[in-house]
């Protein structure tokens, strides 16, 4: 098969992902690159608590920024390119790391098979988390790696890697080693003039421009590393058991190719000198799960990185089983494989949590067309756990929206409760005390809300609409809901229509034009 149309048909796999998937995974695909790229193009916007204490870096969310830049000189930044632009960048990256693993396995039939159909990879390949940015330069890095003869190539992507992920370098420290213990060169000249120099070259550059964004001397890796190790600042946001990884994390990650995986673990540890590749990934993929699991924070995108080391084991023992295997027998595992990753990248991509995304295009369309009677602008509120939406970044106005923060306990406070917390332990308490009652017109124009609350706040709600109710997950949690629901503040008139007991109780009520018209019609 030839290679231009191998790229061409992971390309297209790639792109397509791009427009298929439409739910919300986690909050870091936009709080994380692109909201900070709309505040740097754009000059407003939101910074989390990681961007205020320097923990992360802005070399990903500048290349967004980049784009951002171009649209704007265009006069083509519209909400709509602003969210697609940089899925289709990141779509176009995944697709050539999709390739380069192609070309790095020998260029078998099952690993183009394998890197295509992971219902995981799918899910992910297209979003604009520094994790997708991560397994991509990983698998890049590894295609390069010098696995038979010479080359130090691999260095750069992973020297990138290892500074925007810090514990990407877990992965490759035993590669590294590795690679020293087989080269013919000289260790000490390979140290020194590759290790040292190209590491050195990629921290500088990297430090350079974190210094410059962040407005002081930082490393980013050393405070990303200080606040999520050292200080366990990612327990505040969840822990697991330390066998998680091993039980549930990467199972999950690979679905159903977690079948071949384990073939291809029993094929490696049965005939380990003659499979000195798939040998050498499954010590790293080892190594890599017992260090992180020391870390009380987990999740799926953590091992999103060991994709292609797992990948690469179940593509050679498969590959090895082919020649001994029928043909029903390649065309029935062919597809129980396939089967088992349409269905979870389907489910997953187009309805589980689809409602973040199906809500912003809606908020959009109030931010740049509401008024109220004073003639201001949306003030939005949202009343969902912390990060539950995108932000500025797919509403692209300059409107006041507010949501509820959840930084973690960084000063050490006894009994610390974030904001979020406090509001969902006394709803009407809160609102209260923060939100003015008096003007009415000094109240938020809209209120973004899970189901689950809309009742507990119905006092609070008295002066508002309905104004959208939005399909988002099939079960209800304690702060989430089965639908998001969009409410409007009453404009003056309309009380007398939406609230009004004796307005109901009207035996003969007057006519009133159909709902669809404006409210100006309706009551004034």
């Amino acid at each position: 098969m030839k290679l231009l149309y191998v790229f061409a048909l992971i390309l297209a796999v790639r792109i397509a992902s791009v427009f298929v998937v439409k739910t919300y995974y986690v909050p870091d695909e936009y709080w994380q690159s692109l909201e900070v790229a709309h505040k740097l193009t754009f000059g407003y916007g939101y910074l989390t608590w990681e961007w205020v204490q320097g923990i992360r870096s802005y070399v990903y969310p500048l290349i967004i920024a980049a784009i951002y830049k171009l649209l704007a000189l265009l006069q083509l930044d519209s909400a709509q390119l602003l969210v697609l632009l940089p899925r289709l960048l990141q779509a176009t990256l995944t697709a050539y790391s999709d390739y380069r693993f192609y070309v790095w396995t020998g260029k078998r039939k099952w690993a183009l098979f394998l890197i295509l159909v992971p219902w995981f990879w799918f899910y992910t390949g297209s979003r604009t988390l520094a994790n997708t940015l991560e397994a991509s330069l990983t698998t890049i890095a590894l295609s390069y790696f010098p696995w038979f003869g010479e080359g130090s190539a691999y260095l750069w992507p992973a020297a990138i890697c290892c500074f925007l992920r810090p514990t990407a370098a877990v992965i490759w420290v035993p590669l590294v080693l590795y690679h020293l213990r087989k080269t013919k060169l000289s260790s000490l000249d390979l140290i020194l003039k590759r290790f040292v120099l190209i590491g050195a070259l990629v921290a500088g550059i990297g430090v350079a421009i974190d210094t410059y964004w962040h407005g002081q001397l930082i490393v980013t890796p050393w405070e990303f590393l200080k606040y999520n190790i050292l200080h366990n600042i990612g327990s505040f946001y969840g822990s697991h058991p330390w066998y998680w990884y091993f039980t549930v994390g990467l199972p999950t990650v690979l679905g159903i190719n977690t079948l071949p995986f384990i073939y291809g673990i029993v094929e490696t540890v049965r005939k380990g000198n003659r499979q000195p590749v798939s040998k050498q990934l499954l010590i790293s993929i080892l190594i890599t799960l017992t260090v992180l699991s020391t870390v009380e924070h987990k999740e799926f995108r953590f091992v999103s990185s060991l994709l292609p080391l797992c990948l690469f084991v179940s593509a050679e023992a498969l590959s090895r089983w082919s020649y001994h295997a029928s043909r029903l027998q390649l065309w029935t595992a062919a597809l129980i494989i396939l089967l088992g990753n349409v269905v979870p990248a389907w489910y997953l991509s187009t309805i589980h949590q689809k409602g973040p995304i199906e809500l912003m295009p809606k908020l959009q369309e109030i931010a740049k067309d509401y008024r109220d009677e004073r003639e201001q602008r949306a003030n939005i509120l949202f009343l969902m756990p912390c990060h539950s939406t995108p932000y500025y970044s797919h509403i692209h106005e300059n409107v006041t929206m507010r949501f509820l923060t959840c930084e973690p306990n960084l000063e050490q406070r006894e009994n610390f409760k974030d904001e979020a917390d406090r509001f969902f332990d006394a709803p009407m308490h809160w609102l209260r005390s923060h939100i003015p009652v008096h003007p009415i017109t000094a109240q938020p124009s809209h209120v973004v809300l899970f189901d689950s609350l809309d009742k507990k706040i119905s006092e609070y709600l008295i002066n508002y609409k309905l104004l959208h109710s939005i399909e988002h997950a099939e079960h209800v949690q304690s702060r989430t809901g089965k639908s998001i629901l969009v409410y409007q503040r009453l404009k003056q008139g309309e009380e007398n229509a939406f609230n009004r007991q004796e307005y109901e109780d009207q035996a003969d009520p007057p006519e009133l034009p159909t709902e669809t018209q404006s409210s100006e019609n309706l009551f004034n």
